[in-house]
Order: C-alpha cells, then sequence, then structure tokens
C-alpha cells in the first residue's frame, strides 16, 4: 500500500497525491493508493494515519509525505518499520510554523481553523532527531524549496537515498517525472 501523507493546509486533492494516484491506476494498482483528510492538529493527523499503517505488514507499507507529511511519515516510518518517501520535508515544523500563528485556511477545502502553540507542541512531540535505518528513506528534494533548506534535509537523512533536484520550489512540480523512481523504492525488496 502507498500511504499519500498531505502536507499542511492540504488535502488528498493536491496534485503530487493524484498524479502518483493516477500512475498507480495506470499500472492496475489503484486499489494500493491511500491518502486520508488529515486533521489540522497533529496528534490527531496521526490517529488517523496510525490505523491504515497497521492494515499491512511493515513491508508492504510505503509512506510518501510530501513537506509536513514527510515530518508525519518520518514517525510513522520509525514507529512501524516501514519504508519511507520524504518529499521536501519539513524537519522541524515547531519551529518553522511558528510564523503561521493564527487563523488558517486549508487551501484545498477551505476549512477555517486556529493554528496555535498546543499545534506546535504537538509537532515537537512527534519529532525525530535521527532515524534509525537510512535504507527505509528516499529523500526527495528541490534545492529552489522557499520555505525548506534542502541542505537541512540532506544533513539530517544521510545514508538514505536521496534524489536532489535543481531548482523548481516547495510545490516540487516536477514530481511527476520522478514517480518510477519512488514506485521503484516502494516496491523495492525490504532491506
Amino acid at each position: 500500500m502507498y500511504l499519500y501523507i498531505h502536507g499542511f493546509n492540504s488535502s488528498p486533492a493536491s496534485i503530487k497525491a493524484r498524479q502518483l494516484h493516477a500512475r498507480l491506476d495506470q499500472l492496475g494498482r489503484g486499489a494500493e493508493f491511500a491518502c486520508p483528510a488529515l486533521d489540522h492538529r497533529p496528534v490527531q493527523a496521526i490517529a488517523q494515519l496510525e490505523p491504515l499503517v497497521r492494515q499491512q505488514p511493515p513491508e508492504r507499507t510505503v509512506l510518501v509525505g510530501s513537506s509536513l507529511g514527510g515530518f508525519y511519515a518520518t514517525w510513522l516510518a520509525e514507529r512501524h518499520g516501514c519504508r519511507a518517501v520524504l518529499v521536501n520535508p519539513a524537519i522541524t515544523p515547531d519551529e518553522g510554523l511558528e510564523a503561521w500563528l493564527g487563523p488558517q485556511k486549508n487551501l484545498y477545502t477551505g476549512e477555517p481553523y486556529e493554528l496555535t502553540r498546543d499545534h506546535l507542541a504537538q509537532m515537537a512531540a512527534l519529532r525525530v532527531d535521527r532515524i534509525t535505518r537510512p535504507e527505509r528513506y528516499f529523500l526527495m528534494h528541490t534545492t529552489g524549496d522557499e520555505l525548506l533548506d534542502w541542505r537541512i534535509a540532506v544533513a539530517k537523512f544521510e545514508g538514505a537515498r536521496q534524489r536532489i533536484v535543481e531548482g523548481s520550489d516547495h510545490g516540487f512540480a516536477e514530481f511527476e517525472h520522478y514517480l518510477d523512481e519512488v514506485l521503484a523504492f516502494g516496491d523495492g525488496a525490504p532491506d
């Protein structure tokens, strides 16, 4: 199963989620895709994701997390032993989102909510300081990401498979060109 974990203020309607699902559909594997609409509260988002991760043995579950979803995917991969593809992942969202405290609106659903210090504290509690098995991870990052510094991610995921794409932006418009590489990693034999 490929479990796509969307980012901050995103949804299952995100472009990258739809691209991955479409590629799996083309291969006759659309039923292997899941992407829940996550709650804006980190504790609730994890509570939504964990039952989905537990549905399959860890070697048959591949997390694909974008931005804040990459942060969640890292925590889940460490906890459950599955593989994770991290697309421009947030490393310290509890710090990076501090500037965004206050009223928010989901970009896809229009749902309003308030980003509070409690959200940040919940994120801080999910931080993974050091990954235990780099071979479980595939880091994909753009050097032109205007929100997240790719060099920080490269250092954090040292030893993991990495695809660093020159230029682009946080949205990673070229993601579709790398879908077969994502699937090759996800379908590979567990280490």
